[in-house]
């Protein structure tokens, strides 16, 4: 499904849309939110970690879907100790503290291999391809991967246009050292103001920020400013709730649960994980100023559970990405969110995989890729 959309504005006013807020610059960090209530958590339909911990599942009861594997400069900081004193929550790493940054997602080896197969996995969905912008390969000559994580879309991004310069930004520096000439990475806070001057890059891309984003409409008007006239600007992301055509994934069921404590957790941060179910990547690219809009949604099944071939497949890769380091997945918001302790959290996990990895529950979750084009 596609959609296109136009606006008005001008490519010399970027910064005139507001957010709903009425704010020109994101917010400014809060401290760490207490845990929320046990009765703000019944509020919100999250069942307590006792109704998991009293349920608990045997070693073998659980497929942890290894056996798939095999069948398929400025304010940027410079490279210095204190960006590699990462903060320790249950045993796993995170980003050092910085700016407003505040990610979610562990940025240890474990969750390294995990994200190498999440690259992937959004590859399966676009046909292989990188990108769904219309670009012009002779035009590309400066390209921002913004929060790049691992580096990979960069690095590939990189060997399909040896003639461009790539940059990939993160608050962790955790991108390979060995990687093509024409790459490199810097540490930067995409919640705060971009530090490139206007008109910099041939094409920006914004890649799975659910969670870490603090202000949409902030994020693409900084995208718009750094962007050429002419140039695009594309945003893949996904939803946070798991859904199911045919009810098989039922009320109060982990992966059911799944979902509901991303989105309180991303109210209680201040950064949204209802991306798609806000229609943030659209709203945000029209109110910046881009013209040209075109979206496509897609479905992320879990598992290989779907009779479309090409749905299977997606399914596949998607259940490995996550499976890889689920604990590494709700670690974070778990603990900050909920108060869980590890056992707890890990009692959760393992009936989440379960419920992965059984055949006659058919959920999903939708994404969407957004790309849109700075006017001329």
């Amino acid at each position: 499904m596609s959609s296109s959309a136009q606006s008005p504005r001008s490519p010399k006013s970027p910064q005139s849309p507001q957010s709903p807020t009425g704010k020109a610059t994101s917010p400014a960090p809060a401290a760490a939110p207490a845990p929320l209530s046990a009765a703000a958590q019944t509020a919100a339909g999250i069942l307590p970690a006792t109704h998991w911990t009293e349920q608990p599942l045997p070693e073998d009861d659980v497929d942890d879907g290894a056996s798939s594997l095999g069948s398929f400069n400025s304010t940027t900081a410079s490279i210095s100790s204190s960006i590699f004193h990462y903060r320790e929550v249950h045993g796993r790493t995170y980003h050092a503290e910085m700016g407003r940054a505040e990610a979610w997602q562990p940025n240890d080896q474990r969750h390294l291999d995990a994200m190498e197969l999440v690259h992937h996995a959004v590859m399966v969905t676009l046909g292989g391809k990188l990108f769904s912008s219309p670009l012009e390969p002779k035009k590309v000559q400066k390209v921002l991967d913004v929060a790049t994580g691992a580096g990979l879309w960069a690095i590939d991004f990189a060997d399909e246009f040896p003639n461009a310069e790539v940059i990939g930004t993160d608050v962790s520096p955790i991108q390979p050292s060995w990687v093509p000439p024409n790459v490199k990475f810097e540490l930067e806070d995409c919640n705060q103001e971009w530090t490139w001057p206007e008109n910099t890059f041939d094409f920006v891309n914004l890649r799975l920020l659910v969670g870490i984003v603090d202000d949409w409409y902030a994020l693409f008007r900084n995208a718009y400013r750094v962007a050429k006239p002419g140039s695009y600007v594309e945003s893949y992301d996904t939803g946070c709730h798991l859904l199911s055509d045919d009810g098989t994934v039922k009320e109060g069921s982990a992966l059911e649960q799944w979902g509901k404590v991303f989105r309180e957790g991303g109210k209680k941060l201040g950064r949204t994980f209802t991306i798609y179910e806000e229609d943030l990547q659209r709203k945000g690219m029209e109110a910046a100023g881009f013209v040209d809009i075109e979206f496509k949604d897609i479905i992320l099944p879990y598992g290989g559970w779907h009779s479309d071939k090409e749905l299977a497949e997606i399914g596949v890769w998607w259940k490995m990405a996550i499976e890889a380091d689920l604990e590494g997945y709700v670690n974070y918001i778990w603990n900050n969110v909920l108060g869980w302790t590890p056992d707890e959290a890990k009692a959760f996990t393992r009936h989440v995989r379960r419920d992965m990895n059984n055949p006659n529950i058919h959920g999903y979750l939708m994404a969407r890729v957004v790309w849109g084009r700075k006017p001329e």
